[in-house]
């Protein structure tokens, strides 16, 4: 059965991080749902337009292996005030399953939540005092949380979103095909 991933977006989120993860999990055979906490059709932090396959509350219902949120502002503050989202990423921590930010979203999002008073983690440099265990790698991972600092470090955070998925391996075969130098954290 394909792992399965939804990538929950907004008006104002960093299109480079949403489109980065969206397109490595999928290249990595992971099935993604692009699900906006507002209107199906986004415009990003650069004015790009971004079209979700569905609305987030039409995902209440179903399971993922992984959500993983994308940063940028006010983007990242849309998806901390979605309380359908806030509910989803609660569910995802308690039950083990995979849980992931860039950028402004750790600190804006899982911190405000509290989804991060016993994870280290990382963010963009500039909010580190709102992660309550601030690492300064580029790529955190503790327990079932992955972190990262932003739209530089994208494509490694999303190599490592796939490798926690499926595999090293298949992380190492998508990265290798992008010409990617990749090293698993």
């Amino acid at each position: 059965m394909a792992k399965t991933a939804l990538v929950p977006i907004a008006d104002g989120i960093e299109e480079l991080e949403a489109v980065t993860i969206i397109d490595v999990l999928r290249r990595g055979g992971v099935q993604v749902t692009v699900a906006s906490v507002q209107t199906l059709q986004i415009t990003a932090s650069r004015s790009v337009k971004l079209l979700a396959d569905c609305l987030i509350t039409d995902c209440l219902s179903k399971t993922f292996d992984l959500i993983a949120l994308p940063g940028g502002l006010p983007g990242a503050e849309h998806l901390r005030d979605c309380t359908a989202l806030a509910e989803m990423l609660k569910k995802q921590k308690v039950e083990g399953r995979w849980f992931a930010a860039v950028c402004a979203s750790p600190a804006v999002v899982l911190a405000s939540h509290g989804l991060l008073s016993d994870r280290q983690a990382t963010c963009y440099p500039s909010m580190q005092e709102k992660i309550p265990h601030y690492n300064p790698l580029r790529v955190v991972v503790d327990k079932n949380c992955i972190t990262s600092q932003g739209p530089g470090t994208a494509l490694p955070f999303a190599l490592e979103l796939l490798s926690c998925l499926q595999s090293s391996s298949v992380a190492a075969k998508v990265a290798s095909a992008m010409l990617v130098d990749w090293k698993p954290v």
